[in-house]
């Protein structure tokens, strides 16, 4: 299903609370296509940023590594949130907006992250995308939770030819339990 929506403004705004306030990274996001993870049907999201100031260094002069993470985990928790939000098949089928804010932080965990930049991106205004490609359910075992594994892949732009890309797995301990296939 290929569909172009906006991400609702008080959805941004809450999925970016955690962040301190010059931290805020991503400004829009816009569903460009939705399936279902379990059956590699893509999810993908596009986004609008602007970095004024870098959080953590003085300026570089262009979007870096750090800012390249802080903008994958942007992506990563606003895509998570609009596919709890709207009810979407698949590995957030049942799931609330509530066992997500439980899981936001503590429970997301980067397992595999390789980023590739191609050209320098001026962090004043940028573009990105996240592409969720696969979806994977492991059940609690013994001693050990469950987990829900996810591929990505994700790339930033700007509108001089920046360009950077990157592919990050992501597991999630303890998801609520999936709806059968």
């Amino acid at each position: 299903m290929t569909r172009a929506v906006d991400a609702p403004p008080l959805l941004l705004e809450r999925v970016l609370r955690p962040y301190k306030p010059d931290c805020r990274y991503l400004r829009t996001a816009e569903v460009i296509g939705s399936g279902d993870l379990f059956h590699s049907e893509p999810f993908v999201q596009r986004y609008e940023f602007a970095i004024d100031a870098s959080c953590y260094i003085d300026d570089t002069g262009h979007f870096n590594a750090v800012e390249f993470n802080i903008c994958f985990n942007q992506m990563f928790y606003v895509a998570v949130a609009t596919l709890v939000a709207d009810g979407s098949p698949g590995p957030f089928e049942s799931w609330t907006l509530e066992d997500y804010w439980e899981r936001q932080l503590p429970k997301i965990l980067i397992t595999d992250f390789s980023s590739r930049f191609r050209r320098p991106i001026s962090a004043r205004a940028f573009s990105g995308e996240l592409r969720l490609t696969k979806a994977v359910q492991r059940t609690p075992v013994d001693d050990k939770p469950g987990m829900l594994i996810i591929s990505t892949e994700c790339r930033f732009w700007d509108a001089t030819g920046g360009a950077a890309e990157g592919q990050v797995r992501i597991v999630i301990l303890d998801p609520p339990p999936a709806v059968p296939q």
